[in-house]
Parts: structure tokens; C-alpha cells; sequence
């Protein structure tokens, strides 16, 4: 079994950190991650820097990011604005952020769960048009800060609907870290009465309550093979502040190289760059095996 990593730290992650990195070192921390093995890298964000000002250096980071044979460097594209940002830089890959709650949606986008359609349509025809692969984020899969837990059939819902606008994948979010592996037994035996099967779908969990590897491992089992994860678990989400990090890079590397699933990471390398990630945002890493690993680094 083979298992892809979609890194996220680089966006995901930074975002939701208070110290600002220069553009500079975050352009040596996705080359590292490279190197390290990764091959799918999610760079950077084109939301409007009001919002999001930690990663108000898109452009600069995409024009002087050289880039690795293999890897895929997607990026978070909000609206049209975003997408003309992307293909004015050499994007490939881009993602969108959807929700299945209106009051996340609300927060998040400034619309309904049915509006944000209407946004998204646009923004994916376009890319599809120019060639590129369009991910879609589906946020507070499993509950709501504000609205309580959410049912299944209410994701699926927002999952068809955005794989039928030409998405390729769908990310399922945990964003505020409540899911344990029955909910997300749940949530995956959903889908396939839609005729979505697992290929088409990926999991992002934060591990708020300690229970992201779990989940991860419950999703595997029900034929899931992409899993989001940031290096040293960094980042959180800034419109939910209940949720924590996400699940650690090292942390899953670490579980599936006990399991025999190939990832093609090398952990002391993944490690060794989380360490000095570390050392950058003034902070320890909260990864479990970034922490072990350090002893003997």
C-alpha cells in the first residue's frame, strides 16, 4: 500500500502562526520539504492579505521558488481574483475552501453553503479550462463550533456538489479536531451511496483531542490513500479558533513506516527540517516525534 502526504505547513500551517516568516525562509522550507521526500506541497495562498497577512507574499514566493522535479506546489485560491493571481504566476495545482455549515460558511466566505457555489463555479471552469487540477477543501466535516455535530449526509451533499463542478478530489476537514474514528467510519460510509468512492477523497484531520492518528488510521482502513499533514504540526485554522494544529507530518511518517506503507519521506530529514522550522517561529515543535527524534538529532 502507498500512501500520498499532501503537505500543507506551508500554507495551513503558517497561516494560523503569529510570527510572520520571511519570504525567504519560507521559500527554503518547501525546498527542504522536497528534499526530504514530499511530493505534493502546498505552497501559499491567494487570499487577500487583509486576511490573511502571514502569507501576503504569494507572488514573491511563487517567482523565486525553484521548482523539484515530481513535486506539485498547489495553492489556496479563494475566488476569481485568486485564480487570475495563480495563472499570472504558474500555478498548476490550485484548491478551494469550501464548507458543509452555513455559519462556518457564513464566516469563512461570506456566503451560504448554496451560494458559495456560485463563487466556486467560475473559479473552476476557468482553471479546468487552463489546464489545471482543481482540489476542493470541505470544512467542519464533523462539527461546528457554533452549530453543533454535523450529519454525514449534509457533507456528502457539498462533496458531490463540488466534484461535479470538475474538482478531482475532495479534502474532508476535522477543522475544529472533534471527529473520533466512529465518526469518521461514518462520515466515509456516506459517500459511496452517492458513487463516491474513496480515490476520490482525501482526510484532513487536527488533533485538538489527541485522536488525529486514530482517525487517520480508521480512514486507510476504509481505502483512503491521501492524507493531509503539516511538518511539525503546525497551523490551526483562523476563523475556528478551537481548532489546534494539525496532524504532525512526522507523526503519521512515523505510523506508517511501523505499518510498511510506503510514503518515499525520509523521516530524520523531515525531522531535522522541522526542528529548524521550530527554531524560526520561536516555538517547540508539538509533534510527538519531532520531540523524540530531537534527542538523538
Amino acid at each position: 500500500m502507498k500512501v500520498t502526504i499532501y503537505e500543507v505547513g506551508p500554507r495551513d500551517g503558517l497561516q494560523n502562526e503569529d510570527v510572520t516568516l520571511p519570504v525567504e525562509v519560507k521559500r527554503e522550507l518547501i525546498e527542504r520539504l522536497a528534499e526530504a521526500g514530499l511530493r505534493t506541497i502546498e505552497a501559499t495562498s491567494f487570499v487577500h492579505p487583509k486576511w490573511v497577512p502571514q502569507l501576503a507574499d504569494a507572488e514573491e514566493l511563487l517567482d523565486g521558488l525553484p521548482r523539484a522535479d515530481g513535486v506539485r506546489y498547489p495553492v489556496l485560491v479563494p475566488n476569481e481574483r485568486g485564480l487570475d493571481r495563480a495563472l499570472e504566476h504558474g500555478v498548476t495545482d490550485i484548491a478551494i475552501f469550501g464548507s458543509a455549515t452555513e455559519s462556518f460558511a457564513q464566516r469563512n466566505l461570506n456566503r451560504t453553503v448554496d451560494s458559495q457555489f456560485d463563487m466556486f463555479a467560475p473559479v473552476v471552469e476557468r482553471a479546468l479550462a487552463n489546464g489545471l487540477r482543481v482540489r476542493a477543501y470541505v470544512s467542519m466535516c464533523f462539527a461546528d463550533p457554533w452549530e453543533g455535530p454535523v450529519a454525514p449526509e449534509q457533507v456528502v451533499s457539498v462533496g458531490r456538489r463540488l466534484l461535479d463542478l470538475g474538482c478531482y478530489e475532495l479534502s474532508l476537514g476535522d477543522t475544529i479536531g472533534i471527529g473520533t474514528p466512529r465518526h469518521v467510519e461514518a462520515l466515509l460510509d456516506a459517500f459511496p451511496a452517492d458513487g463516491i468512492g474513496p480515490e476520490r477523497l482525501a482526510v484532513h484531520f487536527h488533533d485538538t483531542y489527541g485522536q488525529a492518528l486514530a482517525n487517520t488510521l480508521t480512514a486507510l482502513r476504509k481505502g483512503v490513500t491521501v492524507v493531509d499533514a503539516s511538518a511539525g504540526g503546525i497551523g490551526g485554522c483562523p476563523y475556528a479558533r478551537s481548532a489546534t494544529g494539525n496532524l504532525a507530518t512526522e507523526d503519521l511518517v512515523w505510523m506508517l513506516d511501523g505499518l510498511g506503507v510506503e510514503t518515499g519521506v525520509n523521516l530524520r530529514s523531515l525531522v531535522a527540517t522541522s526542528l529548524w522550522l521550530a527554531g524560526k517561529l520561536g516555538r517547540p515543535s508539538p509533534s510527538r516525534v519531532v520531540q523524540a527524534l530531537a534527542k538523538e538529532m
